[in-house]
């Protein structure tokens, strides 16, 4: 198959000079029932915040401000952390609201309104052949106001592991680019990167209860690895509409296996492009 029609939806990011390395604003590592609470960040030189190898932490009402087009200021970062609560707080990025990476499990976010930015992010995962596992997300009662994309799963050709047991629900969009998206043919380098044909496995995904309206045709994009297929896939309940009055939008769905009920636009899933 030619992926070149499954090319990846994300542009080239920023790049750093050659010897430079922006600073994250706030790491945190190997910390054990911290909270966060009232803080406001503005302006990080990259990502704000920065979670890695943490358990138990309570993140809360919080402020995160950088302007749109400012490269990989990535809101919250999660990595390789478990049980992980973010709740009632405002992020507005020019990258990621909060993005869920590699090790990562049983993280809830709730009450979060994301804009501008790229969205909640579980990934990317299986970068250079890695073997990268996210399970046990659960996003709702969030919005998305003008952002790139909205709920996403993204993973590299290439790679092994496992996404699974993820839901995102009750979710408001407004004016959202791509506000429904399984992307597993993630390439942050643009159409120069090589057909694979190992994947990381996608499983047990919900979406459900989404509303809002989309800024592009094509609403819901799950686009699955053509050797391992996402299974149990589940839409139900999402009633996206277009921001553009009297315009049509569509959905594109291939080689996802589950059950696709109560949703506009209608999503009719393929297992060949031919």
């Amino acid at each position: 198959m030619d992926h070149k029609f499954l090319k990846p939806l994300n542009k080239t990011k920023g790049e750093e000079k050659k010897g430079c390395q922006r600073p994250t604003a706030l790491h945190i590592q190997n910390s054990t029932g911290f909270e966060l609470s009232g803080l406001i960040h503005l302006n990080s030189p990259r990502n704000h915040l920065s979670i890695c190898d943490c358990k138990n932490a309570i993140i809360s009402n919080i402020t995160i401000i950088a302007p749109q087009k400012s490269p990989n200021t990535d809101g919250i970062d999660i990595s390789s952390s478990t049980n992980v609560l973010i709740q009632d707080s405002f992020i507005g990025t020019g990258d990621d609201c909060v993005a869920i990476n590699a090790g990562s499990s049983f993280i809830n976010i709730t009450n979060i309104r994301c804009g501008p930015g790229h969205g909640i992010s579980v990934g990317s995962l299986g970068e250079d052949g890695k073997d990268d596992t996210v399970e046990e997300v659960n996003v709702w009662n969030c919005i998305f106001n003008g952002t790139e994309n909205g709920a996403r799963i993204k993973t590299w050709q290439g790679g092994s592991g496992y996404a699974r047991n993820i839901d995102f629900q009750n979710l408001k969009l407004i004016d959202v680019s791509n506000p429904i998206i399984i992307d597993q043919y993630y390439c942050n380098g643009g159409d120069d990167c090589k057909n694979e044909t190992s994947a990381v496995e996608i499983s047990n995904v919900t979406f459900s209860g989404i509303v809002g309206s989309s800024a592009t045709k094509e609403a819901i994009d799950l686009r699955c690895s053509e050797s391992r297929a996402c299974v149990n896939i589940k839409i139900d309940n999402i009633n996206i509409t277009s921001a553009q009055p009297g315009k049509n939008i569509s959905a594109f769905c291939y080689n996802a296996i589950g059950t696709f009920i109560s949703d506009t636009p209608t999503v009719i899933c393929s297992s060949s492009l031919h």
